[in-house]
């Protein structure tokens, strides 16, 4: 018997719902009966089910497009579609739009748990392959690098390709969108892993500092200089020197910055001679180096000189298969810091996360997950969870919206929703019914009264 499940029943006949949802309650499960099923997806944006027990043919909406739907918006839910109107075509046609099982009315309660069973079976199967390709992924990423997308995937194969290599690297994307963990997985990934990797953020430093901060300083050289004091360089001799947003250094230190890395040796401030180092340079910009050295704003010897192998990051927003396992992996360690056993993330929290656009890509998604680990108080992180940029439902009609702060009934959004389409389609109830994908009869049992006047009977 598989562990308590929640099961969505959707049937427009309301004695079907009950005897499904009977099943379903003596199977164990927690099931919830829809008769409405325009009101099938509105439900799933606020909740998680395991199963979705669905009728094909309905007045309001073609069960075969509900399917396509719930399989678009929470692939990991199981659909047993059924019908009174039973055929192979149909058959075809519901598992080609996402449904597990099929089943045709009338059928035995005993045959509709066994299929039950088996959905439910087969989503556990899923699930846990999901988690498993996951944790694999993680445990052969490089240095955190972790996603699913070929954008990520070609990163990873190139940074193993070059690790080794001697040569400067140039590695260009949006803030946030993890260069740093490129560079990072370049050191960790080549001989040079043992020895330090020092970072400095180009645009962190003072332009009065920034030269001695990378070469160091000899005693005397200035008021405050008491005494002889190693720059970056020196320290990272024998591992790897990364200048973040290296596009901010002023063109007289990019020049010295050019000698350093052709002769492989820097002068200290106020030094005489220079010291020979062995530093791996890895630079990295949030901006167009090619552009800059068009509007003369950067050295273009010197962008030669870092670009001898490029790796550009694409924003988060166009490698969206990277969205899910990343929030994933920083969900396990956000829970593990906060000591919470939370699984993971209900349908409607990872539509929301799918649907953002992540402007602070990598960065800001990890804070995202961290928020919404601190205020969970549940098994799974919901949308509530999520800042308000993130769970906002956009395109959501503003009426759907209206309606959850109203907190109004099933039958009366419902009812809101058609009496919206009446209205657009002039007050006329035949084509409304058409709009709506019901028949005339369903639009006058919710409104009464008899034709429109205009369309007749």
């Amino acid at each position: 018997m598989s562990p308590r499940a929640r099961v969505l029943v959707v049937d427009d006949e309301l004695e079907m719902v009950k005897l499904v949802a009977d099943i379903a309650r003596d199977m164990g499960h927690e099931p919830t009966t829809l008769t409405a099923p325009l009101l099938a997806l509105p439900l799933l944006e606020e909740r998680e089910f395991d199963l979705v027990v669905t009728d094909v043919r309905m007045p309001e909406m073609d069960g075969i497009e509900l399917i396509e739907q719930i399989a678009r918006f929470d692939p990991r839910a199981a659909i047993i579609a059924m019908t009174a109107f039973g055929s192979i075509d149909t058959a075809v046609r519901a598992m080609r739009a996402g449904a597990f099982d099929y089943l045709p009315k009338p059928f035995q309660p005993a045959d509709m748990a066994l299929r039950m069973e088996r959905a439910l079976g087969q989503r556990a199967m899923t699930v846990e392959l999901t988690e498993l390709r996951s944790e694999v992924a993680h445990r052969f990423s490089i240095a955190g690098m972790i996603g699913r997308s070929r954008a990520i995937e070609e990163v990873i194969a190139l940074v193993r390709r070059v690790a080794d290599n001697p040569a400067t690297v140039l590695v260009s994307g949006p803030s946030g969108s993890g260069k740093e963990l490129v560079a990072r997985a370049l050191h960790g990934e080549s001989r040079r892993r043992g020895r330090k990797f020092v970072a400095v953020n180009c645009a962190a430093i003072p332009e009065a500092l920034i030269e001695a901060e990378l070469f160091g300083v000899r005693k005397g050289a200035y008021t405050d200089a008491r005494s002889d004091r190693p720059g970056m360089f020196q320290e990272a001799d024998g591992g790897t020197l990364f200048l973040d947003e290296v596009s901010e250094l002023a063109l007289p230190l990019q020049a010295k910055l050019l000698r350093a890395l052709q002769e492989r040796e820097v002068r200290p401030v106020g030094s005489v001679s220079s010291e020979p180092v062995d530093v791996r340079v890895i630079a990295a910009t949030n901006r167009d180096l090619r552009a800059a050295v068009a509007e003369r704003a950067f050295r273009e010897d010197l962008f030669y000189r870092l670009a001898v192998i490029e790796i550009a990051i694409p924003p988060l927003k166009h490698r969206t298969d990277d969205i899910v396992p990343l929030a994933e992996h920083f969900l396990a360690r956000a829970a593990a810091n906060a000591g919470k056993p939370i699984a993971g993330f209900s349908g409607a929290a990872l539509k929301r996360l799918l649907a953002y656009d992540w402007p602070g890509n990598v960065r800001e998604l990890e804070n995202a997950i961290e928020r919404a680990a601190a205020l969970c108080d549940g098994g799974r992180i919901s949308p509530d969870d999520l800042p308000e940029g993130v769970r906002a439902r956009r395109g959501a009609p503003d009426f759907l919206e209206a309606a959850a702060d109203r907190l109004m009934t099933l039958d009366e959004l419902q009812r809101e929703y058609a009496q919206i389409v009446l209205r657009r389609a002039g007050g006329k109830k035949q084509r409304a019914a058409a709009l709506l994908g019901v028949d005339r009869r369903t639009l006058q049992r919710w409104f009464g009264g008899g034709g429109d006047g205009e369309e007749g009977a």
